[in-house]
């Protein structure tokens, strides 16, 4: 069994201007782990705090972009950053015994970073493919990779992981 899996955060509607500029990669990142065996899991993010609109549960902004490559039924809701907070989702990764994940996603100063850090914090080995994550912020993507090495995240781009 292969104990890893590609975790592709909140790549929905309402993310941001910005993910486009990932699509074909992180696309080319979910064909790698298909064809690598892991288990290949989208999360998506619902809003439910009163007076704000977007990833409002229901709406087309809170699902996931027609662009994304979906190869896998496992789609995770969570209403908080870190997506180890979706109950369904920390089951799903303790009965397939996943201990090894890569990341890839929006937004780095936000979802992207309470997931890494958490994981590392419970012990998990994190690697975040640095050409797969995004940010509001382009500004900030240096300093947040900086953070995820910091964190104890491997931070390489998608193709040193996959040799082409």
């Amino acid at each position: 069994m292969n104990h890893k899996a590609l975790v592709v955060i909140d790549i929905q509607n309402d993310i941001t201007r910005h993910y486009r500029d990932i699509m074909d990669r992180l696309n080319a990142a979910i064909e790698w782990a298909r064809e690598s065996g892991m288990e290949i899991v989208y999360i998506q993010h619902n809003n439910l705090s009163a007076g704000t609109r977007t990833f409002k549960p229901g709406t087309k902004g809170a699902e996931l972009v027609p662009e994304l490559k979906m190869v896998s039924d496992h789609i995770f809701v969570k209403t908080k950053a870190n997506a180890l907070t979706s109950e369904a989702f920390s089951e799903f990764i303790r009965s397939k015994e996943i201990r090894e994940f890569y990341i890839a996603g929006a937004d780095a100063t936000a979802c992207v970073k309470s997931t890494c850090y958490n994981m590392t914090k419970a012990g998990y080995t994190v690697h975040v493919i640095s050409d797969c994550v995004t940010s509001y912020d382009l500004k900030k993507m240096p300093e947040m990779l900086a953070y995820y090495t910091d964190k104890g995240c491997e931070v390489k781009n998608l193709a040193i992981y996959t040799g082409k």
